[in-house]
């Protein structure tokens, strides 16, 4: 019976390569020296399908057809035939140079002149005709989209099959299989599947509509953040663009007009694809640690449109966690001439190391474009956004999977559906995703409904209340909910005193997303951190902790604060918030820091009761939001900018308020790429507040007294050191990605990055706020430019960054910091 089971197994195998594979070779390209050759091109022939040789002359091929030879080929080599069978591993092939070729055209390092070079002439014509193809021929255009995503474990071997964590779920192993591009076996562990229909136009304005129409999960169908993070992993990217955008990270294109001095380029061959005449070009990169690719592309000979291009990333291009990149796209011809996308497939390598063994996740993610309709004119409601008001779009049946599925499914991924559906009754995959999604929440399921947290807030400790306590939890019953309580309780044991806050939502109308809130809060805080106000209750709170702060770190506030507002989306991305605030503001000790004001009879007075009505506009335009339920994720891609603009009114006499004042803020902020340059991010702020209020409600400059970086503060100012009721303030930082670093042979391996920045802020404080005040605070306002500025190395071991920071002014002012070295920490790519 064992004989029969084994020969099973391998006949199955047998089959399963004979039906899937027809052939299948990898090895290295050399020279007659046993050097290798890097970039060579690789081809089947009598095929259109190739790859390149990466760095070390390395090289995989696939093809589900059987071909008897492989031709490589280099500048300044032979062609060099290789015959093949089915399975064809560890290949030495030998290229032997060529004494003719090199009289013709002169070669060093590796590198192809651009002068006389055939291959750059197209390219020259490719640029010529690139807005002459495609959609932007049209003035209305509309088309399905089909997008899958997956994800794989890949170096699988048998060590890694008999660890222990995988105890009781060895049957996951039964679906292992050999990535077609690098030859490795995989086990697939997720897939999505999302169904679109776009309307756009190329009129001015440009309108862009993507409607979801399904949405489909391996086992995780109420996990929308997780959806979201995988989807923000893959924008989308236009590879006749200068630059192609992923991973925070901007590659220049090999079409790019800069492409001839950051690639070379070889004219490899010529052929039909389906019936139009195409050339082939290779191209690799002209210096190593730059954000670029290996690959060829076909392009037509009339249209000089791409047919079909494949791309690889520079395995040395600086990209944290991410090992390979693989980009392959088709086009096809419709109209007889015009060539739009047809299929688009990404494929990144993630993991921790970058050694060839080391085990990693394979993401994939294959885009397809059908139905497309060109020059019909749609209602102006189609190019609107609209949001999907309930969750239909996450279950839909296998008759809309079948009609909206532009590529079958393969046996791999039908069985990802099958082992996650198993998987979720096994206890010890429960464990495990519990464990994963206590650490990514922050939140523990302790009872159906209710989660308890965050448990990162459970421990403080601050020179008021001394050690502090904090338990809290919500109302969680899926994803969606439209309804949320949460709250917490808490206790210092150095003021012997409780705080709490707790807050209700509710999600009274899902197409415009009309949410009601209401909440209390009485706690210890740190007020003067954010030069914008806010008054949602339960925002994260700062209680510095003195563990990791410089000078005195006293200067807290007992705040009780009750807020009611209502939240609406009249717009897509554009966010409407309306409100009424009461809150109480003083000291949390009197004894070490003050915040006293005097009345309107010259008493001075210790407490602020203040009531407030506020509105708020926040626009974020082209970032996605995902969640249908009362609380909603946003995914910013680190692409897209954010404009905010706040109005608040002070009300006297109102439930005893003390003041009555007028406050406006707008801040803009904005990420953006500079070529490979790096990436930069702007941020600017004004304010202004009218009439006299005390310290607790004017603009105080954010100080950071911690030792750590933070945005949107100043890193060198203590707290309450600038006081304002009218202010600007910008900062300003730009990050090199390596660009420089990638020079210094010692310290290229290290991948470390360059960063450097500017932070300065301006502002005024009116004679009758000064008159006001009875406080410990003197108040200064930088009326005088206020400015300090920053050179720091991040991605250290991926993680840490470190920088020095300098004053720029005030730096006479007794007991300034002009000097600090401040530590980060983050994840990036």
């Amino acid at each position: 019976m064992t004989k029969k089971i084994i020969f099973f197994l391998f006949f199955s195998v047998f089959l399963h390569f004979q039906l899937f594979a027809q052939v299948r070779a990898s090895g290295r390209v050399v020279d007659e020296n046993n050097e290798p050759v890097p970039f060579a091109n690789i081809l089947l022939k009598g095929s259109i399908k190739g790859t390149v040789s990466d760095e070390n002359g390395k090289f995989y091929i696939e093809a589900d057809e059987y071909y008897s030879e492989m031709e490589v080929t280099f500048m300044g080599f032979q062609k060099t035939i290789v015959p093949l069978e089915t399975n064809n591993y560890n290949l030495l092939v030998v290229l032997k140079e060529d004494a003719d070729l090199l009289k013709e055209v002169t070669v060093y390092s590796g590198r192809v002149k651009n002068k006389d070079n055939p291959a750059i002439d197209i390219l020259k014509k490719i640029w010529a005709k690139k807005r002459k193809n495609g959609l932007n021929l049209y003035n209305q255009f509309e088309y399905s989209k089909y997008e899958k995503i997956e994800f794989d474990l890949n170096n699988i071997d048998e060590k890694f099959k008999s660890s222990k964590v995988f105890k009781g779920m060895e049957f996951i192993f039964d679906e292992v299989d050999t990535s077609s591009i690098t030859g490795k076996p995989y086990l697939p562990i997720f897939i999505n599947e999302s169904a679109y229909k776009i309307y756009g136009t190329n009129t001015i304005p440009k309108k862009f509509n993507e409607e979801l129409l399904g949405n489909k999960n391996s086992g995780f169908q109420d996990n929308q953040g997780l959806i979201a993070f995988i989807k923000q992993l893959y924008v989308d990217y236009d590879i006749y663009e200068n630059f192609v955008k992923f991973f925070d990270k901007s590659f220049a294109s090999p079409l790019s007009k800069l492409g001839p001095q950051t690639y070379n380029y070889v004219l490899a061959d010529s052929s039909f694809i389906e019936n139009k005449w195409c050339y082939n070009i290779v191209f690799y990169p002209r210096r190593k640690n730059e954000l670029t690719f290996k690959g060829n592309f076909w392009v037509n000979d009339t249209t000089f449109a791409i047919k079909q291009i494949e791309m690889y990333a520079n395995k040395s291009a600086d990209v944290n966690w991410v090992k390979e990149v693989y980009i392959e796209q088709e086009f096809d011809v419709v109209n007889d001439s015009v060539f739009i996308l047809k299929r688009d497939h990404f494929m990144s390598d993630f993991a921790l190391r970058s050694k060839d063994e080391s085990k990693g996740v394979y993401g994939k993610r294959t885009t397809l474009y059908d139905n497309h309709l060109f020059n019909f004119k749609r209602p102006e409601e189609y190019y609107k956004k609209k949001v999907i008001p309930d969750q239909e779009i996450y279950h839909k049946n296998d008759d809309f999977w079948s009609e909206n599925r532009m590529e079958k499914l393969n046996d791999d991924e039908v069985g990802i559906y099958k082992m996650l559906d198993t998987l979720q009754t096994v206890k010890r995959f429960k464990e495990l995703n519990g464990i994963a999604e206590i650490l990514t929440s922050g939140y523990w399921q302790v009872a159906n409904g209710f989660d308890w947290g965050p448990i990162y807030s459970t421990i403080g400790l601050n020179e008021i209340e001394g050690f502090k306590l904090r338990a809290g939890g919500r109302t969680y019953f899926t994803q969606s909910d439209m309804w949320r309580f949460q709250g917490y309780i808490a206790y210092g044991f150095g003021d012997r005193k409780f705080k709490y806050g707790i807050e209700g939502k509710w999600l009274v109308e899902k197409n415009k997303r009309i949410v009601l809130s209401l909440g209390n809060r009485r706690d210890i805080e740190q007020l003067g951190v954010s030069l914008t106000t806010s008054n949602d209750v339960l925002d994260k709170s700062f209680a510095s902790t003195s563990l990791f702060t410089r000078g005195d770190n006293s200067f807290l506030s007992d705040v009780n604060i009750t807020n009611g507002k209502v939240s609406i989306e009249p717009l897509k991305n554009v966010e409407i918030k309306v409100g009424g605030t009461l809150k109480s503001l003083k000291s949390a000790d009197q004894n070490v820091f003050n915040a006293n004001f005097l009345d309107e009879n010259g008493n001075i007075r210790s407490v602020i009761n203040q009531a407030e009505v506020s509105m708020s506009i926040q626009y974020t335009p082209g970032r996605k939001p995902w969640g249908l339920g009362v609380d909603r994720g946003v995914s910013n891609e680190g692409r897209y900018p954010t404009l905010f603009f706040s109005y608040t009114k002070g009300l006297e006499g109102l439930f005893n308020s003390d003041f009555d004042y007028h406050k406006f803020q707008f801040y803009y902020e904005q990420p953006f790429q500079i070529g490979l340059l790096g990436r930069s991010k702007a941020y600017f702020e004004i304010g202004k507040t009218y009439h006299e209020v005390p310290l607790l409600l004017l603009n105080i400059v954010p100080g950071n007294q911690t030792y750590f970086t933070g945005q949107r503060l100043f890193d060198l100012l203590d707290y309450y050191e600038f006081v304002t009721d009218e202010y600007a303030s910008l900062h300003l930082e730009h990050n090199f990605n390596g660009r420089i670093f990638s020079k210094i042979p010692l310290i290229r391996k290290l991948q470390w990055r360059e960063i450097v920045g500017v932070r300065g802020v301006v502002g005024n404080i009116s004679d009758e706020n000064i008159a006001l005040n009875a406080s410990e605070i003197q108040y200064l306002a930088p009326e005088k430019l206020y400015w300090e500025y920053h050179v720091g190395v991040g991605n250290i071991f991926k993680l840490l960054r470190f920088d020095l920071v300098y004053r720029g002014s005030y730096r006479d002012i007794p007991g300034a910091t002009n000097f600090a070295f401040k530590a980060g920490l983050g994840f990036y790519f």
